[in-house]
């Protein structure tokens, strides 16, 4: 906690990434003040605390202790955002893909049957097969 003893007083976005994101929607003729930024953080810690809130309301109603996505757009719906549904639903997809492809190429390696040690030395091959090859290239033009 801080010398206040609030544990809101911690919480905060990265500037960072709000100021990337931004740079990222606004055209490159505007700035952003840092009070501005500032502010935008507060609205968004704040937001996020409220929907938050919500979540967990709807969670407990169903006897949940685990909020989930479902339990976030239903309170986004109950805060009367519903005209963000679409774009976080496809966030939401967009997300569950990615996380099913890294999965995936994950699982590729763990799934061969080589041990790590196994893999590096296969590796090692391949590296010198192509240098190799690149030789003989690099000879002929000769």
């Amino acid at each position: 906690m801080t010398e206040s003893g609030n544990p809101q007083d911690e919480l905060s976005l990265p500037k960072a990434t709000v100021q990337k994101i931004l740079s990222e929607v606004l055209p490159s003729d505007y700035s952003f003040t840092k009070e501005a930024r500032e502010a935008l953080i507060e609205c968004c810690i704040e937001f996020l605390m409220i929907v938050s809130t919500e979540s967990n309301d709807i969670a407990d109603r169903e006897l949940k202790k685990t909020i989930s996505t479902d339990h976030v757009l239903k309170a986004v719906e109950n805060l009367g955002f519903n005209d963000y549904l679409p774009l976080l639903e496809k966030c939401l997809t967009d997300f569950k893909e990615n996380t099913r492809i890294k999965e995936r190429k994950n699982n590729k390696f763990q799934n061969s049957g080589m041990s790590e040690e196994e893999l590096l030395k296969k590796q090692e091959e391949l590296f010198r097969l192509s240098r190799n090859r690149l030789q003989q290239q690099n000879v002929k033009e000769e």
